[in-house]
């Protein structure tokens, strides 16, 4: 076996989305295809919603968001993927959190890519009602080597 397909098995590439409203575009489950798993970061609104993405394939995990009644979904879960700890949870934290390096969140429906001390925040936007000019967004993260890419995907 080469090194390359080597290296490229262990690179995960993760569709994440939020605040999906009780809606899904089609187009955001044609992009999720490809993906090693979906994180949905709440405010599902509809079981429904969880369903249709997991019709896609790869295994989904989701966090409660402010506006979500299922109290299965946990408000908090924490990952770990190639060397790193991530933290999936639908209010942004005020202070970075302790031991972890990224954390995923949704809640303001704005996208945000923003490092504060050690720690990563990130926020793939909003699937329906995009504030503060931005377009609807979806994003990718793609995890390799201890190293995060994120690429955020506009849906207009």
């Amino acid at each position: 076996m080469s090194n390359l397909s080597e290296s490229k098995e262990e690179m995960r590439r993760i569709f994440v989305l939020a605040d999906t409203h009780n809606r899904l575009p089609e187009k955001v489950k044609e992009i999720a295809k490809g993906a090693d798993e979906i994180w949905h970061l709440g405010d599902v609104c509809t079981e429904a919603i969880l369903d249709e993405l997991r019709a896609v394939g790869p295994r989904v995990t989701v966090v409660g968001g402010n506006c979500d009644s299922n109290l299965d979904w946990p408000l908090i879960v924490d990952l770990a993927r190639s060397g790193l700890k991530f933290r999936l949870q639908h209010v942004p934290p005020d202070q970075p959190p302790d031991g972890v390096d990224v954390v995923l969140h949704g809640h303001t429906h704005v996208p945000r890519y923003e490092r504060r001390g050690n720690v990563l925040f990130l926020n793939p936007g909003c699937v329906t009602r995009a504030k503060q000019g931005a377009p609807p967004s979806v994003a990718w993260l793609e995890i390799a080597d201890g190293k995060v890419n994120w690429k955020l995907v506009p849906l207009r």
